[in-house]
């Protein structure tokens, strides 16, 4: 049983550690080509992926992190949420001035 868990944990972490050197930049990885990093996470279990994590990427902090600067949901957009506003102010008028009036006798 002990060994199956052990087994299931080095695939995992190589497929990870895969994963991430695959899709990683070229610029941003170091020490070794790329090439050479998925050599090593291939062939050498648990050392290779381990390496990988810790020293074959170049990491950044969390304050370093591009961010987007403009609103995240439609629903934080001041514009959007002005023209959303509009179009139903626009739309009840037309209903008003399309349904027949009180006085009418209909």
């Amino acid at each position: 049983m002990a060994r199956g868990i052990i087994a299931v944990l080095s695939i995992a972490l190589t497929v990870f550690a895969l994963a991430d050197c695959v899709q990683t930049e070229d610029d941003k990885t170091r020490g070794l080509p790329k090439w050479a990093w998925i050599v090593l996470i291939v062939l050498i279990p648990w050392v290779g992926p381990i390496t990988w994590l810790f020293v074959g990427r170049e990491r950044t902090l969390g304050g370093e992190q591009t961010r987007r600067t403009g609103p995240l949901a439609p629903d934080e957009d001041p514009d959007f949420l002005r023209q959303l506003d509009d179009d139903i102010r626009r739309e009840r008028r037309k209903r008003r001035e399309q349904e027949p009036g009180e006085g009418d006798g209909i």
